[in-house]
């Protein structure tokens, strides 16, 4: 009698492993919705995830004394703790909606002695005072990358324009005069927010730093090829 192959026994096993892991992804997927004042429901992140970015939010912001800056949508902390490599003086806090992210963040900060830096649980900047931060960043937290794979016409009932805007109108109460705004991978543009007169626009992406994800107008409609389009992603405050 021929004796079945172990080795493709352990394959098939593996096979069907990723198989359901795919299947059960997908439907996670289908059914899952942001949290009340959640954008992106996904919190992947990485270590000096954007450093052309972070490089030249340091250049442009230069050495000062007192830099305050604020990381909304803080993930795990990464960004944060990457932030601190760019700005060794600054004081700088993190936020985001996800109480285990914040726990996991203050966690960490404890365990290095992470000097001159918070991390707070909050869905908004409603509890920050106003003209208190140097800049802000937000990235990769206002958009939902399921309306990017499931190739949606329109952002609502996930997402809408008029939520994006007030975030947007927040941040630039938070930020001081000539404070700086980077906000890059968004289902929105910066330029339709009621803000926007306020800020001039001091750096775009190149082409090859842009994700894929689409951008919606202020009526939540798709903007075919504006994403090719629309590189702006860092603002200063007039």
């Amino acid at each position: 009698m021929k004796i079945p192959n172990l080795v493709s026994f352990k394959g098939a096993a593996r096979w069907g492993r990723h198989a359901v892991w795919d299947v059960g992804l997908s439907l996670t997927r289908l059914v899952r919705r942001p949290a009340p004042g959640e954008f992106q429901p996904y919190t992947y992140t990485r270590t000096d995830r954007y450093p052309w970015l972070f490089g030249f939010a340091a250049e442009h912001i230069g050495p000062r004394e007192n830099l305050r800056i604020l990381s909304f949508g803080c993930s795990r902390g990464e960004e944060v703790f990457s932030l601190r490599r760019y700005f060794p003086a600054a004081n700088i806090k993190g936020i985001d909606i996800n109480a285990r992210n914040i726990a996991r963040c203050q966690a960490r900060a404890r365990a290095i002695g992470f000097a001159n830096g918070t991390f707070e649980l909050a869905a908004t900047t409603a509890g920050e005072a106003s003209g208190s931060y140097d800049a802000i960043f937000c990235l990769a937290v206002l958009l939902n990358g399921d309306l990017t794979t499931s190739k949606a016409q329109r952002s609502d009932p996930l997402l809408r324009f008029e939520t994006f805007d007030r975030l947007i109108g927040d941040f630039a109460r938070c930020l001081k005069p000539g404070g700086l705004l980077v906000l890059h991978t968004t289902n929105f543009r910066f330029c339709d927010t009621a803000v926007a007169a306020h800020f001039n626009v001091v750096c775009e992406a190149d082409p090859k730093h842009l994700a894929p994800d689409v951008l919606f107008d202020r009526n939540n409609q798709l903007m075919s090829g504006e994403r090719e389009r629309y590189r702006a992603v860092a603002f200063q405050k007039l």
